[in-house]
C-alpha cells in the first residue's frame, strides 16, 4: 500500500478548445472505475462539458448513481488535460436521437497533463465507415451545441 501523498498535476483554470473530431475517454465509478471512449465532447464554456452516451450504456447507468466522472482528452495542438467533476443528465432523450442521452459534466479541477518532454500532435482518430453514423453523430454534437447556447 502506498501511504505517501500524491503528487499534484498543474492546474489549469479554464477548460482549452479542442477540434470536434476529438475522441476522449470518460471515467465513471462503480465502485471500480470503468473506462470509455465517448465521440465528439463539446466545451460548453469555461469549466463545463457536453457529452452524448446511449441510453443503454452502463456509464449512464453509473453515473445516475455516483456523479463523479473524469474525462481525459488527449488531442492535436498539444491539448493534454483530465477534466474532474460532476456529470448529471440534461436531456433525456435528445429530441434528435432519441437512442442517447446529453450529459453535462461540472468541472471542478482541470489536470493538465502537457510535458515539456514532448508534444502531443495527434489524438484518437478514426475513419467512418458507416456514413450514417457519421451524420448521426453530427447531429448531436449540434443538439448539444445548442443545449450549451441555453445555459
Amino acid at each position: 500500500m502506498n501511504t505517501s501523498p500524491q503528487l499534484a498535476h498543474p492546474q489549469l483554470e479554464t477548460l482549452p478548445e479542442w477540434p470536434t473530431r476529438t475522441i476522449a475517454v470518460l471515467v465513471t465509478v462503480d465502485p471500480a472505475p470503468h473506462a470509455i471512449p465517448v465521440s465528439a465532447p463539446v466545451r460548453a464554456d469555461d469549466r463545463r462539458i457536453l457529452l452524448s452516451l446511449q441510453r443503454s450504456r452502463g456509464s449512464l447507468a453509473r453515473l445516475r448513481t455516483r456523479p463523479a466522472v473524469a474525462l481525459l482528452i488527449l488531442t492535436a495542438d498539444n491539448i493534454a488535460f483530465t477534466a474532474r467533476g460532476t456529470a448529471h443528465i440534461v436531456e433525456e432523450p435528445m429530441d434528435e436521437a432519441p437512442d442517447y442521452a446529453a450529459i453535462a459534466i461540472d468541472v471542478e479541477e482541470i489536470d493538465d497533463h502537457r510535458q515539456a518532454a514532448f508534444v502531443v500532435e495527434l489524438g484518437v482518430d478514426r475513419r467512418w465507415i458507416d456514413t450514417h453514423e457519421q451524420h448521426a453523430l453530427g447531429g448531436r454534437v449540434e443538439t448539444l451545441r445548442a443545449l450549451a447556447d441555453r445555459r
